[in-house]
């Protein structure tokens, strides 16, 4: 059995600077026009996001298999800090203009990250060693298709940018069998995950705090901001009563439910996040409105049901009438929606009524 790996004051300084990354990817949810979202800002979105969470999980896969609290793994850690400063302050929805800042801070980022498992200690076993070099190329291939983007102009620039990064994402699902050789530690990583989901869940604090903030006041408003204030906890409780309780931390994978699920569900938590403001601000076509709403709901309940259900002690594990229920609910939600326009904080109320019942269920 693996001792158990615990996070350092350094990495949750580390994760500080993603505050700023996940706010200003975020806010691109922000850019209704004509009561929608358009599909060029929910890509936007995407784009932004995607290299945020995945130079994140870079450094800290590292630091799960192989990390240990000594000066060198410091310094690398300090200059991971560094690119991403770069990074978070290049990000932007122009994305022509920021281009070169971006791409040196992302891809500076990766570069540290592939130099630490390059140079990896003689004196961890050859297991460890093989899926270190594994991972080390991985990210090299990525590295030099993104930094061949440089080459070209327009929209071309962006697909060589992003095929990097999928090729640098994907080649790690590819050779699993290596990574299960040198299983992550479980505890560690499921507690990485959930302070950067703390973070994102900020996102929603936020956005409940501009909803205060604003001058008009009456029952509905009142409404909105109590149904909103429960959701919000009852989101926190579903998340992290089943991260402490329900999940076992002995379990030895290579963590890739855990990595590519909660993807899934931080994209999910910034739609709800957005949806918050949005909704109160009346910025939506009532029917994008409930297909934004329902739609990150819906893909918080599926995201977090796959993540949790590999890990989950057996006998708490949800069974297929759990999720027919789940289901249900929303399905229930969305038809009286759709026959009677109902206004945003029942909407709120609903999701909030979802969430409880969610919670409930799970924990």
């Amino acid at each position: 059995m693996k001792m158990e790996k615990k996070v350092t004051w350094l990495e949750l300084f580390y994760d500080l600077l993603f505050v700023a990354a996940v706010a200003k990817a975020s806010h691109v949810l922000l850019h209704a026009e004509h009561g929608v979202i358009t599909f060029e800002y929910l890509m936007k979105f995407v784009l932004i996001f995607i290299p945020v969470w995945w130079a994140w999980v870079g450094q800290t896969l590292f630091i799960n298999r192989y990390g240990q609290d000594i000066f060198i793994h410091r310094v690398f850690l300090i200059l991971q800090l560094l690119s991403v400063m770069v990074m978070t302050a290049s990000l932007s929805v122009d994305f022509d203009q920021h281009y070169l800042s971006f791409f040196v801070g992302y891809i500076g980022s990766r570069v540290f990250t592939m130099i630490q498992y390059f140079t990896i200690h003689k004196s961890k076993s050859e297991q460890q060693q093989q899926a270190a070099r594994f991972l080390g190329q991985c990210f090299l291939i990525g590295i030099l298709i993104s930094t061949s983007s440089l080459f070209f102009d327009s929209w071309l620039r962006y697909v060589i940018l992003y095929a990097g990064i999928a090729v640098d994402i994907i080649l790690p699902l590819i050779g699993r069998q290596k990574l299960v050789k040198v299983p992550i530690h479980t505890h560690h990583l499921l507690e990485r995950f959930a302070l950067f989901t703390l973070i994102l869940l900020g996102e929603s604090v936020v956005s409940i705090i501009a909803v205060l903030q604003l001058d008009h006041w009456d029952l509905k408003s009142v409404l909105f901001i109590a149904f909103t204030s429960v959701f919000v906890i009852a989101l926190w409780w579903q998340y992290f009563d089943n991260v402490e309780k329900k999940v076992s931390k002995e379990i030895q994978t290579a963590g890739q439910a855990i990595i590519y699920g909660h993807l899934f569900i931080y994209i999910s938590m910034s739609m709800i996040a957005a949806s918050i403001q949005l909704l109160y601000l009346n910025k939506l076509n009532y029917l994008f409105m409930l297909g934004f709403v329902f739609g990150s709901v819906l893909l918080y309940f599926m995201s977090t049901s796959l993540v949790f259900h590999r890990y989950r002690y057996t006998h708490m594990r949800l069974r297929p009438y759990h999720l027919a229920i789940m289901l249900g609910v929303i399905g229930t939600f969305i038809i009286i929606d759709l026959i009677y326009r109902v206004p945003n904080y029942a909407i709120v109320g609903e999701n909030m009524a979802f969430f409880l019942i969610y919670a409930k269920m799970t924990t």
